[in-house]
């Protein structure tokens, strides 16, 4: 192992990351990589344990003269976001993902990388099998289906842990501390529809929106990306008025905790609109792309005649269905009016998926506020209700609430101004962490989230800063040495 990422410092960090990028571990699906950590244990002569949902705990004793500290929790989740571009061939249940060096930074080809969180994962058992670091007694936490609704988190039942400092380690940029996050909750809506028969004298085409960034639907909410199922809805909800248009397929998105970059229809319309039809889907390509130059320059829209499909979607569904999407909000509904640039309450609009019978939109709500996250939940509903769809809400998360005078605060702080002679950022982050989870189960934890920098999570332009790991290391290091006796 590690012959793509092995000359890389730290040396055993990416010789450990490597290892695990031949370990499929997508959410929910997290068999092989808890064995492959399990074994790691064993081989190493450590004890460990796991609970009833699959959370994996491996613990180590303080070594030689510091024994008596504190006891700290390393925390991490073993699941990855498992996103491709449409034209890769990838399997996640059994394929590996392939590390590449480009640069400063460390991706994959063509899929997402997983150091979201494999790199918090290679760094706890680089810890866990070195013989002569500073550190007082360790346990190592392994959590589980973060990405998919923290279910691991969900599920950590008191008396698990034993240590009350705890640090995560699941942060994207060097040099900012984090000490609060926001909550979370999905809400999921539903359309039943009736295949009907095709219209005459009809001619079908596929649209496709691609090239969008997407991106991680708490960091990069912000960042003012298109989403293609707004935008590609947007074409469809004009140009059913406008020419009769009828649905046939509609597909886009994926994962509730990403912005969708990609969505597709396949449509009819009566042949004597084609050419108007054609041309309007030029303009509306240009408009688009006019408003995305700035964050989103990539977007593409493509139009294409096909196969006539076998059926249709009933106009009464397509028709609420169109209008509900085009009503469903999506973005930054309010910023923090405590901390500065901090994204208080957001929406996603993430996956609209659609079987033989059914049409299923995904979304996931953010807040930093408890019942502002209620009130973007329930407008939500409101929205598909209105349109005849049965919706749902998720169990939720909360959210954290950030503790300036925090002790891990003060020496994590500490220790990145001794190392980098710099100050770091203490932030509050819009993602959700499992933190919020954590201290909900165990009262008085204290904790805090750092990690190293990296780009484009969720998405297939996920890549790692090579030299912030090696920072992320160090200061790790640096605060289980300094962490205080009992």
């Amino acid at each position: 192992m590690g012959k793509t990422l092995g000359h890389l410092q730290p040396k055993r960090i990416w010789e450990i990351f490597e290892e695990i990028c031949q370990v499929p571990r997508p959410s929910k699906k997290e068999e092989k990589i808890l064995n492959y950590l399990i074994d790691f244990a064993k081989n190493h002569d450590l004890d460990y344990k796991q609970d009833r949902v699959g959370n994996l705990l491996i613990t180590k004793p303080g070594q030689a003269g510091h024994e008596k500290k504190k006891t700290v929790v390393l925390q991490s989740h073993v699941d990855m976001v498992c996103e491709k571009n449409s034209d890769v061939e990838h399997d996640f249940d059994n394929d590996p993902i392939v590390p590449v060096v480009d640069g400063e930074w460390v991706k994959a080809r063509g899929t997402t990388l997983g150091a979201d969180d494999g790199i918090g994962m290679a760094l706890q058992l680089a810890v866990l099998e070195s013989k002569d670091l500073e550190h007082g007694p360790l346990e190592c936490l392994f959590t589980v289906d973060e990405e998919t609704g923290m279910t691991g988190a969900f599920g950590l039942e008191p008396g698990f842990l034993q240590g009350k400092t705890l640090l995560n380690l699941d942060s994207e940029d060097d040099g900012e501390l984090f000490i609060g996050c926001a909550g979370g909750i999905d809400t999921t809506a539903t359309f039943s529809y009736e295949s009907v028969n095709n219209e005459t004298d009809h001619i079908a085409f596929k649209l496709n929106v691609s090239g969008l960034k997407g991106g991680h639907s708490g960091d990069d909410i912000h960042k003012g990306r298109g989403n293609a199922n707004k935008i590609l809805n947007r074409m469809l909800w004009n140009c059913e008025r406008m020419f009769e248009l009828r649905l046939a397929q509609i597909d886009g998105g994926n994962l509730r905790n990403a912005i969708a970059r990609e969505a597709f229809a396949i449509v009819t319309i009566p042949k004597r609109f084609q050419k108007d039809f054609e041309t309007t889907i030029q303009e509306f390509t240009h408009d688009i792309r006019e408003e995305l130059q700035t964050n989103d320059p990539d977007v593409k829209i493509t139009l294409h005649e096909t196969a006539m499909p076998e059926c249709l979607v009933d106009y009464s569904t397509q028709s609420r269905l169109l209008g509900a999407l085009y009503a469903c909000p999506h973005g930054v509904m309010g910023m923090s009016p405590d901390i500065p640039d901090l994204v208080e309450t957001s929406t996603n609009l993430a996956s609209v998926k659609m079987t033989s019978k059914e049409i299923t939109i995904s979304t996931s709500q953010r807040s930093s506020v408890e019942s502002l996250k209620k009130d973007i939940a329930d407008m939500v509903s409101s929205v598909f209700q209105l349109a005849g769809a049965r919706v749902k809400h998720g169990d939720g998360y909360p959210g954290w609430t950030p503790n300036v005078k925090s002790e891990i605060l003060f020496i994590t702080q500490t220790q990145y101004k001794n190392l980098f002679k710099e100050d770091p950022k203490v932030l509050a982050i819009h993602a959700g962490l499992e933190c919020g989870l954590i201290g909900e189960k165990y009262p008085g934890m204290d904790m805090i989230s750092y990690g190293p920098t990296m780009r484009g999570a969720h998405s297939p332009d996920e890549k790692v800063l090579i030299p912030t790991v090696e920072k992320f290391w160090d200061l790790t290091l640096a605060v289980l040495k300094n962490i205080p006796e009992e």
